[in-house]
């Protein structure tokens, strides 16, 4: 979720109609199958499938919150995933343990979140990734379902990828260029690739509802269709982006003559609620609202397809969808 430069593509939708008519968008089209879900419908978070992130280092981003595993942040309940930001002091492991120093160093923040990641339990490489959320809102709020590679095989950030599927930040708050009354309205996606910073480059969308709503008013379902060499956002059964592998690169040495490296690997899955970072504070209305937490981060279900007659490359099902039988 780092956005230390950008190579921005800016596609905003414009649609017509009621958000609600696509609130039943079908999540297994022909071809899918499926291979991974969690509905949150008991009364804890399955540890079988997610480990929550416990770090204060303020995900390179300079966020305001400490990731812990407690119930006041990380809560099953009535078939909703809760990630809930409150306010308090808290002292915690400054990062995880995949980049964390040895010893890892203890940080105190004023802010704690919550923070889940299937990495070391599951990943995927291609496939249709799909959820049902409902962003929180507020000036400082920064609510994400992202992926990172299970490993980095071709090098550290970003050098091996990044996609980040939902971004909604500060929604609601004062926004000159959106469409509507409400003010802060588009969700954001990017992809994350190329060589070390500062040499990082993104590419990014944002999309708005049809109705220009807020997200925040209700749950919405959205979708990455990743196949070799291509990736699909939709939002509710709309299509609003798509890019292709001639877009993306890496630097590695290891990706040379490889036109889809780096987003050719298995990838895990996270969500999580942070708040503040720069994303967040340089925009809208600027810094962290004083009464933005508590906040809550709600995911009603996650699903993971893959395309039944072609695993390795996943296009069969794309093709599929954009009626290329």
């Amino acid at each position: 979720m780092t956005h230390l430069g950008k190579l921005v593509l800016a596609v905003v939708a414009a649609w017509a109609g009621s958000p609600s008519a696509y609130a039943n968008a079908n999540p297994a089209p022909s071809g899918w199958k499926l291979v991974w879900a969690d509905e949150f419908n008991g009364t804890e978070l399955d540890r079988t499938k997610w480990k929550p992130e416990q770090s204060c280092w303020g995900g390179g981003n300079f966020e305001r919150q400490c990731y812990t595993d407690r119930s006041k942040n990380i809560r099953v309940s009535d078939g909703i995933l809760h990630l809930m930001a409150r306010k308090e002091r808290f002292t915690g492991p400054d990062r995880p343990p995949e980049i964390a120093d040895k010893p890892n160093p203890k940080k105190t923040q004023n802010i704690t979140s919550g923070k889940i990641r299937t990495l070391g339990l599951a990943s995927w490489k291609y496939g249709k990734i799909e959820f049902r959320a409902k962003p929180p809102k507020g000036q400082g709020t920064w609510p994400a379902v992202w992926m990172m590679p299970s490993e980095n095989y071709y090098g550290g950030w970003p050098r091996s990828g990044e996609i980040d599927i939902l971004e909604g930040v500060n929604l609601g708050a004062t926004c000159t260029v959106c469409e509507g009354t409400v003010g802060e309205n588009r969700m954001i996606s990017a992809l994350h690739f190329g060589d070390f910073a500062p040499a990082n480059k993104v590419l990014d969308t944002r999309v708005a509802l049809p109705s220009k709503a807020l997200p925040s008013d209700d749950f919405h379902i959205w979708t990455l269709e990743w196949a070799e060499g291509i990736m699909r956002f939709s939002l509710d059964g709309r299509l609003y982006w798509e890019v292709k592998a001639d877009q993306w690169d890496s630097a590695s040495p290891l990706a040379k003559g490889n036109g889809v490296a780096p987003f050719d690997q298995p990838f895990y899955i996270m969500a999580n609620l942070a708040i503040g970072g720069r994303l967040s504070e340089e925009n809208n209305d600027k810094g962290v609202a004083a009464d933005v937490v508590p906040a809550e981060f709600l995911i009603d279900w996650i699903r993971i397809y893959q395309c039944a007659e072609d695993p390795e490359k996943g296009l069969a099902c794309l093709q599929k969808a954009k009626g290329d039988e």
